[in-house]
């Protein structure tokens, strides 16, 4: 079985436990998975409130509950539902999950041509190629805020070609939205979401920041925010109903805390490879390169939490992706859209891999154990 994490690093997360009705938080040593919940780190959030989550991790012997090929397993044989076995859940809970926008010069063409579509997927090839170049040329090695971008605005403006996706691609203002409730989010091998009314659609592969409720970034995940281009290209005001659905947003496998291996600068240069395969046979690769990300994280960070806006529970932050795909599936010109019972897997060499299957968001298990639940089992386990 192909380990969906590399054997270097400190990696935590969240594992449902049955005999317990509800989750405890984990850390995996040396392919082990080890139950660290106690009452200095009874949350995830807890943990990364530390100076030193992995000063921390080393005063805790943990309770070992088996192998991590077993949990995958059992996790990939229950879809990551929790029941009546130990699985696997998003490494994030009490955290509010917040997504960045349009972050990658790459991807703005491909917002803007949903824009200018009006989320009618049969218009979106003559689109990109009416305003594809002219766009898309203009926005090389911009810095948002910059005078440059500033030129550029007036310039597009003049050409009719401004819309409120630049505006946030390379205007100062980054766009961060609400991708999910706390809890909310689905782990490795759980179904994934598409609400029932959309007809083109994409996964967006991306990393997810742990951050802290001081703005302090302790670590890192991977993570798949669902696009409903459709939906969102008929009017960004549809953002909410286009990213927030039952099962929409998925996290992990695990996080990989912040150490002498691994930190800031990794993330910077990080490469995603995304693969789809179809139970039709199709096999949609693609790829997304930290290196081009038009803001810094430290940038998204701050423009997120701050004196401005603060969170008590600390966020995880989806940071965008320069991953838009355009490659026809099934009738030429309409590029690609999701098919039911797709496995999507995005991967990185030092986060590891998130796999999940694609479903409605109305056949995906409700969403039922939030943070009322948590507070009250962990109250039981005489945690708090």
């Amino acid at each position: 079985m192909e380990r969906i994490i590399p054997d270097a690093g400190r990696f935590v997360g969240r594992l449902w436990r049955p005999g317990l009705d509800g989750p405890s938080i984990i850390e995996i040593r040396d392919g082990q998975v080890f139950d660290v919940t106690c009452k200095d780190i009874p949350t995830m959030r807890d943990l990364l409130e530390h100076d030193d989550p992995v000063g921390q991790l080393e005063e805790v012997p943990g309770e070992e509950m088996g192998s991590l090929d077993e949990i995958v397993e059992a996790t990939r044989r229950m879809h990551g539902v929790m029941g009546a076995a130990n699985v696997l859940l998003a490494p994030f809970d009490l955290q509010a999950v917040k997504a960045c926008g349009v972050t990658f010069a790459g991807s703005i063409v491909e917002r803007v041509i949903e824009e200018r579509a009006g989320g009618d997927l049969s218009l979106a090839a003559s689109i990109r190629e009416r305003i594809g170049g002219a766009i898309g040329n203009s926005l090389r090695d911009i810095v948002p805020g910059s005078a440059k971008a500033k030129q550029v605005k007036e310039a597009l403006v003049e050409e009719g070609l401004w819309s409120q996706y630049l505006e946030v691609g390379i205007g100062p203002d980054a766009e961060i939205f609400t991708k999910a409730q706390p809890m909310a989010s689905v782990g490795w091998g759980a179904d994934i979401g598409l609400h029932p009314i959309s007809v083109w659609n994409n996964p967006e592969p991306e990393i997810v920041l742990a951050v802290d409720s001081k703005g302090r970034i302790k670590g890192a995940s991977l993570g798949n925010d669902v696009n409903l281009r459709d939906v969102e290209g008929r009017s960004a005001l549809l953002l909410g109903k286009a990213k927030d659905n039952n099962a929409s947003s998925a996290i992990g496998p695990f996080i990989r805390l912040f150490d002498e291996t691994f930190d800031l600068n990794h993330v910077r240069n990080a490469d995603l490879e995304l693969v789809v395969t179809g139970q039709d046979g199709f096999r949609l690769e693609g790829a997304s390169s930290m290196r081009e990300i038009s803001r810094d994280p430290l940038d998204l960070v701050s423009q997120a939490i701050g004196r401005h806006h603060q969170y008590p529970e600390g966020i995880a932050l989806f940071m965008g992706t320069l991953f838009a795909p355009v490659e026809d599936r099934d009738v030429p010109g309409q590029g690609f859209t999701h098919k039911l019972g797709d496995l999507v897997t995005i991967k990185n060499e030092m986060l590891g891999t998130l796999e999940n299957s694609v479903r409605l968001s109305t056949e995906c298990p409700e969403w039922t154990f939030g943070p009322t639940s948590l507070m009250r089992n962990l109250a039981s386990r005489r945690l708090l």
